[in-house]
């Protein structure tokens, strides 16, 4: 069996399935290959991790129809608090600050947010999603992409787009080069139960190992935590039995929202920061973890996935609606320049700020105790970074907007 479409989207995870919503919504034809089943997916032991959705980021949804299937399971971020170990100096954002009065962003579970993804994408023609499949074979020619499945079909496209992952075998078998390093942590994500209210407020505290960061979820005594520690440890805190565990979590925790229980499986994830060395190929673009990983200590991880479907969507509404080839040149390497920089300057900014906060040195330590406070003095700086964690700095693409294409 033979199938025909405009764009082969390798990979159908919160990108990926971002990516098929954005172009179906507005009528491109595509085909979503995915390895593993959906239901596997939305499973609650699936990853156990949650996502901080950028407001421009949450407009992207809204804009492709996703965010009606999920608005109800989300929880607004109202105030960001970050601390520097036991200082009592911080940085405190609280959404009023700014004249919008929107949210600072969104705290969603990973499961949610890809149930949602399926069921806009049941109700979209234009799409098509395959799965558990995979792509054995992937021939990129000058006149169209040539794709079969382990089942024997092919898939005849325009475009395809990675979306799977860090370790994508689709950038791998391109030939495109990967640089980046290891942090030597790893992140530990579990939900806790809280006795009092978290009203709102992410807390990041900054530990000698790394961030410890306290994520609200939805109901107000639940939230997500990014534990993070040296790998060296990490086995070793794994391993603990629960009520050693509980002693541990509780001297990084404290006590602000009263009793606190592990509620869910823990997981553990290596932190990395890597980047390809260009974005696209011959009829090939990357998006999300297949082009970029960042350490997590900012949060934004998956809204630079969503940053890079809101232009990349773009570029190929525009050129389908005019009859033109959506896989030529034109189209990615406008992508590509819209979106490198953007994301090597965040990387470059995690990586400092992993890097300037993961230790004890005294000297270091007091400096950026006094720059925490000194920003949290200074309204239009603290606005300014607000704005920035929203996504709502620079020109943005018009999803990001929340404009239909």
């Amino acid at each position: 069996m033979e199938l025909r479409t405009d764009v082969l989207i390798i990979g159908g995870g919160l990108v990926g399935g971002s990516m098929a919503c954005a172009l179906a919504s507005h009528g491109v034809p595509c085909i979503v290959v995915d390895r593993d089943e959906q239901r596997a997916l939305v499973d609650e032991g699936y990853d156990g991790r949650c996502s901080a959705i950028a407001l421009a980021c949450q407009k992207v949804l809204a804009a492709t129809g996703v965010w009606q299937y999920m608005a109800d399971d989300v929880q607004p971020i109202e105030q960001i608090r970050v601390a520097d170990g036991e200082s009592l100096l911080f940085l405190h954002y609280h959404y009023q600050l700014l004249e919008e009065g929107e949210p600072l962003g969104y705290m969603s579970e990973n499961r949610v947010m890809r149930r949602a993804l399926f069921r806009r994408l049941d109700e979209l023609p234009a799409a098509t999603y395959l799965a558990p499949h995979s792509v054995t074979s992937l021939d990129r020619g000058p006149d169209g992409v040539t794709a079969e499945l382990e089942d024997g079909r092919i898939i005849r496209a325009k475009l395809v787009v990675a979306a799977d992952g860090r370790r994508s075998p689709t950038r791998e078998a391109a030939g495109i080069p990967v640089h980046g390093w290891d942090y030597k942590q790893n992140g530990i994500v579990f939900t806790v139960w809280h006795e009092r209210h978290h009203q709102g407020i992410a807390h990041e505290h900054f530990l000698p190992a790394g961030p410890f960061a306290i994520l609200p979820l939805r109901g107000g005594h639940h939230s997500s935590l990014v534990w993070t520690e040296r790998r060296s440890l990490v086995d070793e805190l794994m391993s603990l039995d629960d009520a050693t565990f509980q002693a541990e979590l509780m001297k990084r925790f404290g006590d602000f929202l009263g009793e606190v229980k592990v509620v869910s499986r823990k997981f553990s994830y290596p932190l990395t920061l890597q980047f390809a060395r260009r974005y696209t190929d011959r009829r090939l673009a990357l998006i999300g973890d297949a082009a970029h990983g960042m350490h997590p200590v900012a949060g934004q991880g998956m809204n630079f996935g969503l940053r890079d479907v809101a232009v990349l969507a773009e570029k190929i509404v525009e050129a389908h609606r005019l009859g033109l080839d959506v896989g030529t040149t034109t189209v990615l390497d406008d992508y590509q320049r819209l979106r490198r920089f953007d994301n090597l300057l965040m990387l470059g900014l995690t990586d400092a700020i992993v890097r300037l906060f993961s230790n004890d040195i005294a000297p270091i330590r007091i400096a950026r105790d006094i720059g925490l406070a000194v920003v949290n003095r200074i309204d239009p700086a603290k606005k300014f970074f607000m704005r920035h964690a929203m996504g709502q700095v620079g020109t943005l693409p018009r999803l990001m907007r929340g404009e239909a294409l």
